[in-house]
């Protein structure tokens, strides 16, 4: 036993990604550190999580709201997840990284004539798939007095059908919100993907995490340097 491989030793670090586009993004940055998981890259695999042995890494994909929730209890080390997710759940993990991708806004949205009903801080209703979000926006930014409708499906219809005064949600192009009539009123805060890690897996694998983490950031920021000569 005293003769084992320091690698032999090392447990592996558990990475919960959100699925979709934030886990393939997620994938590939890692990739050009030298992180991979062949076994990820079977469309036809029914397994849930993936390994690489030999570098001590396991991989599994997850709906976005459960990640922090895995990060949170240990069952992950590092989750790669949406800010909003991240803000909606408020669960006891380190946000460490803002990766870049996925980025969006959270926003106010409605009708051009909701704008009165902001400005003059009016009780109105609004609905989201984000209560937890909206409520801190309204009540402890803007100090507005409002009722929150949770919605899980098309939120832009709140207004459209008179359930709502406005709506929070995310917005990407807005091409949804002016093809119904709805413009976005105002931002709430800048989303994208970031990089979370469990608060005991941070103290008790401060080594490989930091050397992640600071590869990471080495990566975005020669590309940022990039897209600026570009």
């Amino acid at each position: 036993m005293d003769n084992m491989t320091s690698a032999a030793r090392e447990r592996c670090l558990t990475f919960a990604l959100g699925k979709g586009r934030l886990a393939q993004k997620a994938m590939e940055l890692f990739g050009q550190l030298g992180i991979d998981c062949r076994e990820m890259e079977d469309k036809s695999s029914r397994k849930l999580i993936f390994a690489d042995e030999e570098k001590r890494l396991r991989f599994f994909l997850a709906k976005g709201p459960d990640v922090p929730t895995y990060v949170e209890y240990g069952a992950a080390d590092i989750g790669v997840v949406g800010r909003d997710t991240i803000l909606e759940e408020n669960r006891n993990v380190y946000e460490v990284l803002d990766l870049g991708f996925g980025k969006c806004r959270m926003c106010v949205c409605g009708p051009a004539s909701a704008g009165e009903l902001l400005r003059h801080h009016e009780r109105i209703r609004v609905a989201t798939k984000y209560p937890v979000i909206a409520r801190n926006y309204f009540f402890h930014q803007k100090h507005q007095t409002v009722d929150i409708i949770k919605l899980n499906g098309s939120v832009e219809l709140g207004p459209l059908v008179e359930l709502s005064d406005v709506i929070v949600d995310i917005v990407e192009t807005g091409s949804t919100l002016r093809e119904n009539g709805l413009e976005v009123l105002e931002e709430v805060c800048p989303l994208s993907a970031r990089l979370i890690v469990n608060p005991v897996s941070m103290q008790m694998e401060r080594e490989r995490i930091g050397a992640l983490v600071n590869g990471i950031r080495a990566l975005l920021r020669n590309q940022d340097e990039k897209n600026r000569a570009g």
